[in-house]
């Protein structure tokens, strides 16, 4: 007898960002199409930055006076038991008495603890250096604070693959999940780097933006010679469980294919001009699906308005899609880029796409193949790329 097909389902979702915090607030973002964008001065110069509105971090700082360990904790932390919480409720999973062994944690973070890391060092310097400095700035933080916020007693697992680190927790989350090592799980990304040392890393790179003073000081797709990478701050979380086929509801969301890539890298920055990265992870998840129904409604792409990386990804889904390729579409140009976050808040664009059949391109001047938008969408795909030459590729598909 043929064993019946399971799926992943997202059973929920939880997310803090430039454009709100919860799904209602968000959607909202997304609808008006409004950049997130404000100028702060770094280094004595202006420099645009993605941050959490006034009335998201009210939230945020409610939060934090719920329990008295949080004032110790880093931001990165504290967006992620906010956004794991708010996915947890939303499934259904919330408990409030013993720890749920079945309920694994995997959040995921490009630089972690980077503003409590950065105080801490000036504390050494002034030799003010307390006992917390440790415990509060290790990468494994993350997942151990979330675990403890939703009574998760299952495997905590705390990682770091720069730019594809919330999908490839997706990633991890799913093979535990089909592996029967778990019953449900937690997985996502988080990124507070709107500090000092983290902004003045970026510029030292070379590719931070200058447009401080446009609507748009990040242009993914732009076709002006110039490097328009801001950064953004934000977490998003996702409550993961394998379902039977005969149990999916309507409008179910699942994760339908993952891909990875990878390769050599010839550059601190490590992408080829081809995209060979993505070109791999695309393939790979492409291959997952049933030889006669590979059709693609969407590609949200990584994008992060850099001159080269944006190039090589645009070329790697001309090289893959050499039919016809689909429309694409982004969320930089509105949040910037959230670094070890950012997959995660692509998912998450990718579920309201889904759930609203409506994209985010108003008042922006750059659309990729605007006459090529699909009338609806049942199937997106979404990139990521981090350092180091990884890809990642999520298939997302609604039932």
């Amino acid at each position: 007898m043929k064993a019946e097909k399971q799926h992943i389902v997202i059973k929920g979702c939880g997310a803090i960002s430039p454009l709100g915090h919860d799904a209602q607030t968000i959607a909202q973002g997304y609808s008006s199409g409004k950049p997130a964008f404000k100028t702060i001065v770094h280094q004595e110069k202006p420099t645009p930055v993605a941050a959490l509105p006034d009335t998201t971090e009210q939230q945020l700082q409610a939060l934090l006076q719920t329990n008295p360990n949080y004032k110790h904790l880093d931001r990165s932390v504290l967006m992620a038991v906010y956004a794991a919480r708010q996915a947890a409720e939303q499934a259904g999973w919330l408990q409030h008495n013993a720890a749920d062994h079945d309920l694994g944690v995997n959040i995921g973070s490009s630089r972690g603890a980077t503003g409590l890391l950065e105080q801490h060092f000036t504390n050494f310097q002034q030799d003010k250096l307390t006992s917390g400095s440790s415990p509060t700035t290790t990468l494994g933080n993350l997942s151990s604070w979330v675990a403890h916020a939703v009574n998760a007693g299952g495997v905590q697992i705390s990682h770091s693959i720069t730019c594809s680190t919330a999908l490839m927790a997706v990633a991890n989350a799913t093979a535990w999940l089909k592996a029967g090592m778990a019953k449900r799980f937690l997985a996502g990304g988080t990124e507070a780097p709107l500090t000092d040392f983290t902004i003045a890393q970026m510029k030292a790179v070379g590719i931070y933006s200058k447009l401080y003073d446009q609507p748009f000081p990040c242009q993914p797709y732009a076709t002006a010679k110039q490097n328009t990478f801001v950064l953004g701050e934000g977490a998003a979380v996702f409550a993961l469980e394998l379902v039977p086929e005969t149990d999916l509801q309507p409008g179910s969301i699942v994760v339908e294919a993952i891909g990875l890539g990878f390769e050599p890298i010839k550059s601190k920055t490590g992408i080829s001009a081809e995209g060979l990265n993505f070109q791999q992870s695309m393939r790979h998840a492409l291959n997952q699906l049933t030889d006669h129904d590979q059709r693609v409604d969407l590609i949200i792409t990584h994008s992060p308005g850099t001159i080269a990386g944006d190039a090589a990804e645009l070329l790697a889904i001309q090289n893959v899609f050499e039919r016809t390729t689909p429309p694409i579409t982004t969320n930089k140009h509105l949040i910037g880029h959230t670094l070890g976050a950012s997959g995660a808040l692509s998912l998450q664009y990718g579920m309201f796409i889904l759930n609203n059949q409506q994209l985010s391109l108003f008042n922006y001047p750059i659309i990729i193949q605007p006459s090529a938008l699909a009338p609806n969408y049942g199937r997106v795909l979404i990139n990521a790329a981090g350092f180091g030459g990884n890809a990642t590729s999520i298939v997302l598909r609604q039932f």
